[in-house]
């Protein structure tokens, strides 16, 4: 088997060698003229093409060793990843989207392969696609190009044949360097369409099969919620969204009623604490959303179940007496203040939660297999999501794993036993041989993972810190130096217990 060296080892060096010769100064660039400017930024681009065509031939390689086939055998399972798209992640660094790309666009540069497919290496899933591989190799269309094409044009169908595609693709190929992305994929959706006129009924109901709200993590740690309705659905959005700021958007209306609370939605317009359009709509549905979830009726129990929507904000009891300090909201990296502390303490109560200097508490014993809600609670305090290295699942998506095997080990039902994970590293951790061990010695950092001899062969030990940004601020040096006693029945030697509030 060729390694690295063989194949990429010297061509990369060259091409890092030849990047750094690249001026890097603002005075560099100042001096071009316009047209010098654009001709070096369309010079960039078809480089980054290049490597991009590289990349993607990599990808679609992790790819097929993580095909779903292979099970816990593919690679990516193997290192520890659900899917090849976060092994990618995990190795280039990049975004959850890039990844997909990169991925996705890379089976595509594989299935076109034409010496695979010749001696039946490779069997095209979508062969209609094989001049977009061919240009990806060539470097003469982007991954994202290359993936507008895809997504516009769709699959084949019984009204719609490979050969009409692979038609489509030859057009969308020859018409590409006219068009930014937005305006390929758009092309791709219009010649779709002109091709199966008699199909859109079928594709009504690929938008609503497609329908979804997608929660991912923006940059600043936050959850973002992407809205893709079906058509119907879509329209209802549309409908809701002009309503609700058709006061901001400055219509006119005839009934008192209404002009009413068109005058209370712009009352604050010219305040300091005006609010933006944008924020308007987010408080305006939230509260929607709320008020539906909140009313306790039969219907609204058949969707969010006997318990409701909740915020749990986590915090010391030294910062929330002293009103110096932050608190935490469980699953958020970004502190918050104590007066949002106090907001929801004053709103929801607090319950205590008692840990000892390890960052452990309550324990059960073999009395109970499984974890109660409070260990739950205080689980998802300690541990703040997935504990398996790089999963960014949080406490909601997680179950409490006994490192100590309950039939196994015949392990105890206790916290400094427990450790969340998410559903797919826990079925790793049990069906692949990987072993987390607590360690009682280490200050702040309890719990190791051990992999198996098949990943690593001198079986390192490899750390799992918290994902809790409250603990972090529990353990913190500045906080070790105060004691509280809440809990008549906890250790003597506790550190500060954390405050919990639910909305």
């Amino acid at each position: 088997m060729a390694d690295f060296e063989d194949q990429f080892g010297g061509p990369l060096r060259s091409v890092r060698s030849a990047v750094s010769l690249l001026p890097t100064s603002v005075a560099s660039v100042r001096g071009l003229g316009d047209a010098a400017l654009l001709e070096t930024e369309r010079e960039l681009a078809q480089a980054r093409r290049a490597l991009d065509a590289a990349a993607s031939l990599i990808a679609g390689e992790v790819a097929y060793r993580s095909r779903r086939e292979l099970g816990s055998r593919g690679l990516a399972q193997r290192e520890g990843y659900r899917t090849a798209q976060k092994l990618v992640q995990h190795t280039t660094g990049s975004t959850a989207r890039d990844a997909s790309t990169l991925v996705s666009v890379g089976s595509i540069v594989h299935d076109a392969d034409v010496d695979q497919v010749a001696h039946g290496m490779v069997d095209p899933l979508e062969p209609w696609l094989a001049a977009v591989g061919a240009a990806v190799q060539s470097a003469s269309l982007g991954l994202d190009a290359a993936q507008a094409i895809r997504s516009g044009l769709g699959g084949q169908t019984l009204a719609v044949t490979a050969q009409q595609l692979a038609l489509a693709v030859a057009t969308l190929l020859a018409e590409a360097d006219s068009m930014n992305v937005d305006q390929l994929f758009l092309r791709a959706r219009h010649l779709r369409d002109e091709i199966d006129l008699a199909g859109v009924a079928d594709r009504e109901q690929e938008l609503h099969d497609e329908r979804s709200i997608r929660r991912v993590r923006r940059p600043n740690g936050l959850s973002r919620y992407i809205v893709d309705p079906d058509i119907e659905s879509g329209a209802w959005w549309d409908d809701l969204y002009d309503k609700i700021t058709a006061p901001r958007r400055g219509v006119t209306f005839v009934d008192d009623a209404e002009r009413a609370w068109a005058d209370g939605v712009n009352a604050e317009l010219g305040t300091p604490h005006q609010r933006t359009t944008d924020q308007y709509v987010h408080d305006a549905i939230t509260e929607l959303l709320r008020i539906g979830a909140s009313t306790g009726s039969p219907n609204s129990r058949k969707i969010v179940g006997s318990r409701q929507p909740s915020v749990r904000v986590l915090v010391t009891v030294d910062a929330l007496t002293s009103r110096a300090g932050l608190g935490r909201i469980e699953g958020v990296d970004i502190p918050v203040s104590i007066a949002t502390v106090e907001r929801l303490a004053c709103t929801s109560g607090t319950i205590s939660l008692v840990f000892d200097k390890n960052g452990q508490a309550l324990n059960l014993g073999r009395e109970q297999r499984l974890f109660s809600l409070r260990q739950r609670i205080l689980l998802a305090a300690r541990d703040g999501g997935c504990m398996f290295p790089f999963c960014d699942r949080p406490p909601s998506w997680t179950e409490a794993h006994h490192i100590k095997h309950w039939q196994r080990d015949h392990g105890r039902t206790d916290l400094a036993d427990g450790i969340l994970l998410c559903r797919h590293h826990h079925m790793l951790v049990h069906n692949n041989g990987w072993e987390i061990v607590h360690d009682p010695t280490a200050e702040g950092q309890c719990f190791l993972l051990i992999p198996p001899a098949a990943i690593d062969p001198t079986q390192t030990a490899r750390p799992m810190p918290t994902k809790s940004a409250a603990l972090r601020d529990l353990l913190a040096p500045a906080q070790a130096r105060h004691t509280a006693v809440i809990d008549s029945t906890a250790e003597v030697d506790q550190r500060p217990v954390v405050d919990y509030a639910a909305v």
